[in-house]
This record gives structure tokens, C-alpha cells and sequence, in this order.
């Protein structure tokens, strides 16, 4: 997501007519549009492959999986945005009759970029938290093979992190594993790239 924001004060509602036409994506907070990035190929892999086997293990259940393009409000927050993947489980709410903007998502996943990762981890994470409805927060690198888990516990958020291609993300709201080696099929890591420690405490 880029720094600049490309209007200077909107309501929500001038924001959604611009947003409907425009070509390319923008997240809105605080009055204001900022353009998001696009996706490298390993980012592409990666929300890929997560969406892939989300499908696969929800399709004969009520669940609906969107990727990146579904936008999601965060109400309190006044905030819109597009998560990499949503996950509902209960009926899906919209905003309006577009059925363009989710209300109520149980699961999202984020994949890290350099642009994104401090604001995935800190400020986003906070207005996600802010969604009674949303009761798991998956972080997923692009450049070394790990994932950082936050499951909803009443007030608190459980972190639990993976980093072998054995290991098996449990997304217990949503009752479906994801395998490391699957969520990263295909993916070439950068040389010499390695974990780094986790900046964000709940």
C-alpha cells in the first residue's frame, strides 16, 4: 500500500462511488484513498495456495471463501480495505445491495510484503481486532517459509507460529489444516533471506 494518499478528505460513501469505477484498488481510512500495491509472483503463489486449499476443504460446507478482491469494512474503525483471503462461516453480511463489501468475516490472511508487513502486524491488526465476527488472523511471509497464527480466546489472542513444511496451520473456527508445504508449493525463496522475530504482542 502506498504511502501517498491520492484524496485529500472523503465520506465513506464518495469513497465507494470512486472505488466501484476505478481500475485499480484503493483502501480508505481517516477521510482518505490510499492505492494498494500489487502482488509479486510469490505473493501470488502463496494467497493461491491458501485459497486453493481453503476451497477444497470448505466446498460441501456453508463457509465461502473470497481472495483479494472482496472488500471488507471494519465499521468502527471507518475503515476499508482488501485482505489477501476472507473466510465467513455464518451468513454473509454486506453493506449495501452491491454485495461487494463484507461485514462479518471469521477468518483473514495476510501476505507479507516488505511495503505491508508493519502495518499487517500493527495498526491493521488492531482494526481487525475491532470485528466481534472475526475469530482467526493468519500472517504469512513471502520470503521464508513461516506463518504466525492469532486465534481469538474472549479478549485475548493466541499466537502460535509454524516454520517446518511438516507443520499444519489448525484454523479451529473454521474447522479446516492447512500443510506449510502446500501453502508455499512452488514458491523460491529469496538467498539468504531468514525469519525474523516477530514484532507484534496481543
Amino acid at each position: 500500500m502506498s504511502s501517498a494518499a491520492v484524496q485529500s478528505h472523503l465520506t465513506p460513501q464518495e469513497y465507494l462511488a470512486l472505488e466501484r469505477k476505478a481500475i485499480t484498488k484503493s483502501e480508505f481510512r481517516n477521510g482518505r484513498m490510499y492505492p494498494m500495491s500489487r502482488s509479486n509472483r510469490a505473493h501470488n503463489l502463496v494467497s493461491g495456495n491458501i485459497c486453493c486449499g481453503l476451497h477444497l476443504q470448505l466446498k460441501q460446507r456453508s463457509c465461502e471463501v473470497y481472495a483479494c478482491d472482496m472488500r471488507l469494512k471494519v465499521g468502527a474503525a471507518g475503515l476499508y480495505t482488501y485482505p489477501d483471503i476472507l473466510v465467513v462461516c455464518d451468513e454473509p453480511r454486506f453493506e449495501d445491495d452491491d454485495v461487494d463489501t463484507l461485514l462479518n468475516p471469521t477468518a483473514l490472511f495476510e501476505v507479507l510484503s516488505p511495503s505491508t508487513e508493519a502495518y499487517d502486524r500493527g495498526a491493521k491488526f488492531g482494526y481487525y481486532r475491532q470485528l466481534d465476527s472475526m475469530q482467526e488472523y493468519t500472517l504469512v511471509s513471502q520470503n521464508f517459509m513461516r506463518v504466525e497464527h492469532y486465534l481469538r480466546h474472549n479478549e485475548q489472542w493466541i499466537l502460535t507460529e509454524f516454520g517446518s513444511p511438516d507443520d499444519i496451520v489448525q484454523l479451529t473456527s473454521i474447522n479446516c489444516g492447512l500443510p506449510l508445504r502446500e501453502i508455499y508449493a512452488k514458491v523460491e525463496f529469496p538467498p539468504n533471506e531468514a525469519p525474523r522475530q516477530a514484532q507484534q504482542t496481543v
